[in-house]
C-alpha cells in the first residue's frame, strides 16, 4: 500500500501537532509514512494566501489554538518570539540526510520539529541546524556542505514547485492514494477515509 506523504512546513504550528501524531495514525492503518518537508511560501506565491502569523486576527487566534491544543495534549510549545522562521536550512538538511540515510529522515524531522518548537532551534541558520547532526551519527562539516551544493539547492525548490502543481498549498497537506486532506483537523477523516475505503 501506498504510503501517507505528510507535507509540511518545520515553521508550521498546526503541522507540529500533526508531527507529534501521523507515524502513530499511519501504523494503526498499516501505511508508512513518507515525511515531505516544503517550503509553504512557494504556495503562497501561487494560492496569493499569507502565513497565519501574518495575518491579523488569524495570528492571535492561532497562537491561542496552538496552545490549547499543546495543553490538552500534554506538550511543551514555546515558539520563537520571532516566528515564524524561514526553514530553508532544514528543509535542505532533511533532504540531504534522506539522499544519504533514508532511515533518518523522519527522526531528523521530529528532532527539529521539537527543538523549533520547545527549544527555539533557528532552522533558518545553516550553521544551527548543523549542530544537530552529531546525534544522527553525521558530520556536521558534510552537512554545510551539502546543503550548499547548486543540485541540492535545485533539487529542494522542484520539490515545493512539484508540490504545488500537485495541488499542495497548505502546511500540513496530507495525501493517501492520491485523496488530499488539509489540516491538523484533517487527521481523523482521513484515516477513516483509508479505514472505508473512501466515500
Amino acid at each position: 500500500m501506498s504510503p501517507i506523504e505528510f507535507w509540511f512546513d518545520f515553521s508550521s504550528g498546526y503541522a507540529f501537532l500533526a508531527a507529534q501524531r501521523i507515524e502513530a495514525v499511519a501504523a494503526e492503518l498499516g501505511r508508512s509514512v513518507l515525511w515531505r518537508p516544503y517550503m509553504l511560501g512557494t504556495a503562497f506565491s501561487v494560492t496569493g494566501a499569507r502565513g497565519l502569523s501574518s495575518t491579523p486576527l488569524k495570528c492571535d487566534y492561532a497562537q491561542r489554538d496552538w496552545a490549547r491544543i499543546a495543553r490538552h495534549q500534554g506538550l511543551t510549545f514555546r515558539p520563537p518570539a520571532d516566528h515564524p522562521r524561514v526553514a530553508l536550512a532544514a528543509t535542505r538538511a532533511f533532504y540531504w540526510i534522506e539522499a544519504r540515510r533514508p532511515d533518518l529522515a523522519a527522526a531528523f524531522a521530529q528532532r527539529v520539529f521539537a527543538l523549533y518548537f520547545t527549544d527555539r532551534l533557528d532552522t533558518a541558520s545553516p550553521e544551527a541546524v548543523s549542530r544537530l547532526v552529531p546525534e544522527f551519527g553525521l558530520e556536521p562539516e558534510a552537512l554545510l556542505a551539502g546543503i550548499a551544493e547548486p543540485a541540492l539547492k535545485e533539487k529542494v525548490r522542484k520539490i515545493g514547485e512539484d508540490a504545488v502543481a500537485r495541488g499542495i498549498f497548505g502546511s500540513p497537506f496530507f495525501l493517501v492514494d492520491e485523496e488530499p486532506f488539509w489540516g491538523w483537523d484533517r487527521m481523523e477523516m482521513m484515516a477513516e477515509w483509508v479505514r472505508t475505503g473512501g466515500w
